[in-house]
């Protein structure tokens, strides 16, 4: 933990990674004149958004409903400068690429085999998978994704992946080729699905998937400052993790999905891309969410969220044009429930 306040808003000193460039102008955002006060209730206790953070290792936290800023705050040092790290959100990030790659026609459609753009995965598990079954989490490839268990797919994964001198994303996925049911049956979380979506990106569209977000989302998005995304020893962006960018600008994306892929007069992701995650959504463990297209929703899929390991979370709102941006040091079952009793009194406050 002492490591993580340093390292989750300096990720990109500590590993290669590929710039995703701000444009020269950025959309401003607009900032209430004060901060709202905003009550919520826990195990029969009122606490305020003092509390939370006295309480809970934030980061960073954001708030804005319409393009206006209702709250800011960093906590151990941080500001608005720190290009903070995002984990599972970037999944979100990759999936609206595809939908704008799908647009475009560099992806014919999401029923199309994985390995029909990447030659690499020919006969393999993952290959022989559909592109909407691995935005689904529900590939049947047999993967675990237990991130306290240091034999576990996932650690093993990243080590493949992130390590100097690992092979890289399609060599590590070569190593998960065990089929446990046909493609669109069950949902199992995996990161190995989303690894195969960024291969099938960059295939597609014979550009970098930082080259591609730059383009189509960091341009549009009018972002004030350049993210990154930590890439594998070929140079592929390690895309079920790992984009780092400034607090604010996780906002804009968040604004720009609240209002159904429109952001200042301009369609930056296409709106039933976004439809269709939503409709698609399956059930997950939980019943209280299903899962879309890399991002996850309540169960009646009108709210829904980029979520990241240890506490990152975009939450979105479209009814109320609300949007939460938080990145932490840390969040198991006690934070997140805390975070959710915010959330659902602020939905309650703003109305």
């Amino acid at each position: 933990m002492r490591c993580r306040v340093g390292a989750l808003s300096r990720y990109d000193t500590l590993f290669p990674a590929h710039t995703i460039t701000a444009p020269k102008q950025s959309v401003p955002l607009a900032r209430a004149a004060s901060e709202p006060v905003i009550r919520y209730g826990l195990a029969g206790l009122e606490l305020t958004l003092d509390d939370y953070l006295n309480r809970q290792p934030v980061t960073g936290l954001l708030i804005a409903k319409d393009n206006t800023i209702l709250v800011e705050r960093y906590q151990y040092g941080r500001t608005d400068t720190d290009r903070l790290a995002s984990f599972s959100m970037a999944k979100t990030v990759l999936s609206l690429l595809i939908g704008i790659a799908v647009k475009e026609g560099a992806i014919q459609s999401v029923d199309d085999l994985a390995e029909s753009y990447v030659p690499g995965l020919k006969d393999t598990e993952y290959g022989r998978t559909p592109i909407k079954a691995l935005l689904l989490m529900t590939s049947g490839v047999a993967f675990s994704e237990e991130y306290g268990d240091r034999s576990s797919d996932i650690n093993k994964l990243a080590r493949l992946t992130i390590e100097p001198g690992s092979p890289g994303s399609l060599a590590a996925l070569k190593q998960f080729n065990t089929r446990r049911s046909a493609p669109g049956v069950r949902f199992s979380y995996s990161s190995a699905e989303s690894l195969v979506l960024g291969l099938v990106l960059a295939a597609a569209t014979k550009r970098t998937v930082s080259g591609y977000a730059t383009e189509k989302l960091w341009q549009p998005l009018g972002a004030e400052a350049d993210a990154t995304w930590i890439i594998d020893a070929t140079g592929q962006e390690i895309t079920f993790a790992y984009v780092n960018a400034v607090l604010r600008d996780w906002a804009r994306l968040g604004l720009m999905l609240a209002n159904r892929g429109n952001w200042q007069g301009k369609t930056v992701v296409p709106e039933d891309w976004l439809t269709a995650s939503a409709a698609d959504a399956v059930p997950t463990d939980s019943p209280l969410q299903k899962y879309g297209y890399q991002i996850w929703y309540s169960a009646d899929t009108r709210r829904f969220a980029l979520r990241g390991l240890r506490g990152q979370f975009v939450f979105v709102d479209p009814d109320l044009k609300l949007v939460l941006v938080q990145t932490a040091l840390g969040g198991g079952q006690p934070e997140t429930a805390e975070l959710f009793a915010l959330w659902t009194a602020l939905r309650a406050q703003v109305k």
